[in-house]
């Protein structure tokens, strides 16, 4: 039957069979019919591929709660998803649990996925993949080293994490894929990274790599966190005392003051004002100051104007300044080092980079760099007389691009410039400390000096 859609179709049929009988080939007239046919099964045959691969695509897992028994009898619970409720209960008892029931968490119901508050720490990470490589390197399985790190977890978060990557893994997808599958647990350079080791089929040397870079980033959050530590708790304590002080000890002369009838001093008509203000509005004060910091930190983390703003006025600061480019610079540096080392294209590259970057200053510049790279420029034309970009950053990216060694020049730069950084975190700590102690002795020194004053004018008059 002939219709809208086929009329061309048997149009060049008609046209090819007629070709063919005018040269004398009417034997390809059957096959020609015989490839229509076999067109169809194919073209059906792709329809039904593409039909299940479009259901295989929507198929998602959904959450299942499971209480099981361990070797000691106790009744343990925990989450953990999959495709369908068989799947979950063969999986856990395939790893050795004793499953006495596994439910579907119902959609509409409390269901705060763990992980989202407790996901692995820096530190963490580079211990497991220190871990997973030397397990592989001894001849133990991919599937069987994940299976041991979810054992000897101990926090039912991180044994989800671990559970979930061993039920991909058995599902018959790569590491990358199970990894890809968690991307609030893994970072997505982590995830480039094991996609190209498994391209390379060097999974082991690529693992201690990235746990060497994460136990650097570790450790450079720590010395950044020891080093405000500090200043940190002498500036409560200080807030703390001169609360204290003007809230009990003040409003005790404040008073004593007033029988005498003593002609008060300006500086401590100044501290009683002060005083009776924190008295009457301490309250308020602690609501509006917790008000202003959780919406400075909801602004900070949801809107990035606003983040802009703040990381520009943060650049814009003389120490701080330092801390930042010398972070920001060293990360992207490193980063950028091991995917060009191993094998990762340089527009991909920079894909990653600009979600390793927390600071939306750096991340202007990255999508600059791959505008400039789609339109065949070169790395540097981006960083080229920025304020925000080291001079011996950019020239030493310049002479990588020159000599064909970048991945080179950008470890030496990473190198560089976090040595420039824990410098900078120690001049921060030892200029924070003495700022922080002179403060408090000028505040405290006030409201005594305020207090002494008063009663030496006293002394004097009754003499």
């Amino acid at each position: 039957m002939i219709t809208k859609d086929n009329i061309f179709t048997y149009a060049y049929k008609g046209l090819v069979s007629l070709i063919y009988v005018l040269t004398g080939k009417k034997d390809k007239i059957k096959s020609l019919f015989i490839e229509e046919d076999l067109f169809k099964d194919v073209k059906k045959n792709a329809s039904r591929l593409e039909e299940a691969s479009n259901a295989v695509a929507e198929m998602q897992k959904v959450p299942f709660t499971y209480k099981y028994k361990d070797k000691k009898g106790r009744i343990v619970t925990g989450n953990f998803d999959a495709y369908n409720k068989e799947q979950a209960k063969n999986f856990l008892i395939n790893e050795g649990y004793d499953v006495i029931e596994v439910n579907e968490i119902a959609k509409g119901s409390l269901n705060i996925d763990i992980t989202i508050f407790s996901p692995i720490k820096v530190g963490e990470m580079s211990f497991a993949l220190t871990q997973v490589s030397t397990y592989l390197k001894a001849g133990i399985s991919l599937i069987e080293s994940y299976r041991i790190l979810a054992k000897q977890a101990v926090k039912p978060a991180i044994k989800k994490i671990y559970n979930m990557v061993v039920y991909d893994l058995l599902a018959g997808e790569s590491l990358s894929e199970a990894l890809a599958k968690q991307p609030k647990v893994f970072p997505k350079l982590l995830v480039n990274m094991v996609k190209s080791a498994e391209l390379t089929g060097d999974l082991p040397a690529i693992l201690d790599d990235m746990a060497n870079y994460y136990e650097e980033i570790d450790k450079t959050k720590k010395e950044l966190r020891s080093a405000l530590t500090y200043p940190t708790i002498v500036l409560l304590l200080a807030v703390a005392v001169i609360i204290f002080v003007l809230e009990f000890i003040v409003p005790t002369y404040v008073d004593m003051f007033a029988d005498w009838g003593a002609e008060l001093p300006a500086i401590t008509i100044m501290t009683m004002a002060f005083s009776n203000f924190v008295q009457n509005n301490l309250l308020e004060m602690i609501i509006i100051l917790i008000m202003l910091l959780v919406t400075y930190l909801f602004l900070y983390r949801n809107v990035p104007q606003f983040k802009f703003v703040m990381q520009y006025i943060f650049l814009k600061i003389p120490v701080v300044k330092n801390i930042i480019m010398y972070s920001e610079v060293s990360m992207f540096a490193k980063t950028f080092a091991s995917l060009l080392n191993h094998g990762v294209f340089i527009t991909d590259s920079m894909d990653v980079l600009i979600k390793v970057s927390d600071n939306e200053i750096y991340k202007r510049i990255i999508v600059k760099t791959v505008k400039n790279l789609n339109k065949g420029g070169k790395i540097s034309d981006a960083f080229k007389d920025n304020p925000y970009i080291p001079i011996v950053a950019y020239e030493m990216i310049v002479t990588g691009e020159s000599t064909g060694k970048l991945g080179t020049m950008m470890e030496k730069v990473a190198d560089y410039y976090e040595n420039l950084y824990q410098n900078s975190t120690k001049q921060i700590k030892s200029l924070v400390e003495p700022l922080m102690i002179v403060m408090l002795t000028f505040v405290v020194g006030i409201i005594l000096i305020s207090i002494i004053m008063p009663m030496f004018d006293l002394y004097s008059s009754i003499e």
